[in-house]
């Protein structure tokens, strides 16, 4: 397994996009693709991107999908710097 937290993987896949801007089927797509742990791992750990992307702040909707279906995603102005230098620290919304 990788030693990356949910968060850094979806930052990761997030950056590689030259807009920074992703929908969660080229999510899924860049971590299969990049981390083969995932790829035989069932569906699973899909739950918990969509948990991750929806729960922490650091994670935001950017406008729908020209297709309609489901929303881009992309990484919040303020974190934007950390992660781009590699520190991908949970940043959740308060309750």
């Amino acid at each position: 397994k990788p030693p990356l937290s949910y968060i850094a993987l979806i930052a990761k896949a997030i950056l590689s996009s030259p807009t920074n801007k992703l929908n969660l089927a080229a999510i899924y797509k860049y971590i299969e693709d990049n981390f083969p742990f995932y790829r035989n791992k069932g569906r699973g750990w899909r739950n918990s991107v969509r948990h991750n992307l929806s729960l922490n702040d650091c994670f935001i909707k950017v406008g729908r999908c020209e297709d309609g279906k489901g929303n881009y995603w992309s990484i919040h102005p303020s974190n934007l710097n950390d992660f781009v230098h590699g520190d991908f620290r949970q940043h959740r919304r308060s309750r």
